[in-house]
């Protein structure tokens, strides 16, 4: 699945986002892309569930 995130504008921003979506699922794997706003997830876990760890993380999401 991929998200755009709009405020997420660095390499800190890619970290707490990658640390927000493996507490959902620690065996996602995670590609964060910050000068496009872009992540890619593969999990098991649904997308329900990783956007709502994005926006408690304050890096609301959008389908990309």
């Amino acid at each position: 699945m991929k998200f755009t995130i709009p405020n997420m504008t660095c390499g800190g921003c890619a970290r707490s986002v990658t640390q927000a979506i493996l507490a959902v699922d620690p065996n996602a794997k995670v590609v964060t892309d910050p000068p496009n706003r872009l992540v890619t997830v593969e999990s098991s876990s649904a997308r329900e569930d990783i956007e709502a760890a994005l926006r408690a993380n304050l890096f609301p999401a959008e389908e990309a």
